[in-house]
């Protein structure tokens, strides 16, 4: 079982960020063959499985997701295919093994390089992706060419003002992005894997299911009942959630967002609008594993919706741990100390 270091939470997030460790995921579990599953296939079988797999039943008669997973074998993966790889044919079982073992050198390399007292990033043993074993080559099923779809010109538009308006070099608090102020990473990416934190609870009742991600402590508590969302008026960083059981999947339809997050790890990606809708699909396939779907829905800055998934892995061994972001957040603190005093001397001459 894979011990974990608490001080990790509370530890210094310069390094962290400096890292820039492309982390996103996977889909389903590998399986032994000739070839490399693609996102389409672990698609399909997550389906398939959903169909014949009867998942244990909580005391109420709903299938039993509840449980401690774990996304950190996913670390590494990129959402989209990379050019380098055919869309259909995926590669070879012995080809796709080169590459995760790649992927692990590189992940190896970065942490050698952020950890230290230097960054105060800690040693780099903290860190719980370095023996990642990938599942996939890249993460998006749908569409089957493995890209997001084209933009659309109000989404390029607010993209590139995106990219513009961000701060190199923060001088006061709103400079920071909200993962750097420890207020969120988005919905998407909060399951989405990082170099530490992945872990996830899912607990269950008659009428909700609640969903606890570790970083950056954000629980989302999701009725199962008719219960009315509020007026399209009122928005939310996380949005509002709806859940609804059909067969043994629970589908999770979310909206009422503000247009201040963003599609992607640690919410650095694509901005997303206030029109996002998020369909997320928890698919039981196996006693130890749960396919999460998401379909991203947002007419605004996408010309279609597409899809991709990873798989959510059991793991008693991976609790939530308290993720004590702002006590260990000496990075902000420490920036606008520096940039503060830059100001003063800079005035004193």
């Amino acid at each position: 079982m894979k011990s974990r270091v608490i001080t990790l939470r509370v530890m210094s997030r310069i390094g962290l960020f400096g890292a820039g460790i492309a982390a996103a995921c996977a889909a389903f579990v590998a399986v032994p063959s000739a070839q490399a599953p693609t996102p389409m296939a672990a698609a399909a079988r997550a389906a398939e499985a959903a169909r014949t797999y009867n998942p244990p039943k909580t005391p109420w008669g709903h299938p039993d997701l509840q449980g401690s997973y774990t996304t950190t074998d996913e670390n590494g993966v990129p959402i989209e295919r990379p050019d380098t790889f055919p869309a259909s044919e995926g590669v070879s079982e012995a080809e796709f093994q080169k590459i995760v073992r790649e992927r692990t050198e590189r992940a190896r390399a970065s942490a050698g390089r952020i950890g230290g007292a230097e960054t105060g990033a800690g040693p780099s043993h903290w860190y719980e992706h370095l023996d990642a074993k990938n599942s996939q080559l890249w993460l998006i099923s749908d569409p089957s060419s493995g890209k997001m779809p084209a933009m659309t010109p109000e989404g390029q538009k607010r993209r590139a003002a995106v990219a513009a308006a961000r701060v190199p070099e923060p001088k006061v608090f709103a400079d920071f992005t909200l993962y750097d102020r420890c207020i969120t990473r988005g919905l998407i990416g909060s399951m989405l894997p990082v170099i530490y934190g992945n872990s996830a609870e899912i607990v269950q009742g008659p009428d909700f299911v609640a969903i606890r991600n570790e970083m950056i402590h954000e629980t989302r508590v999701i009725p199962l009942t008719t219960v009315p969302r509020p007026s399209a008026a009122v928005k939310s960083l996380m949005g509002v959630s709806r859940g609804r059981w059909e067969g043994n999947v629970l589908v999770v339809e979310t909206t009422n967002f503000t247009d201040r997050t963003a599609i992607g790890v640690n919410g650095n990606g694509i901005p997303n609008s206030d029109a996002l809708k998020l369909t997320e699909r928890f698919i039981p396939v196996n006693a130890n594993h749960v396919r999460w779907e998401v379909t991203v829905d947002d007419p605004k800055m996408f010309t279609r919706p597409w899809t991709f998934g990873l798989p959510l892995t059991k793991d008693a061994g991976q609790p939530v741990f308290e993720y004590a972001c702002h006590e260990g957040n000496y990075a902000v603190r420490n920036m606008l100390t520096g940039a503060a005093a830059e100001a003063a001397a800079a005035k004193a001459r």
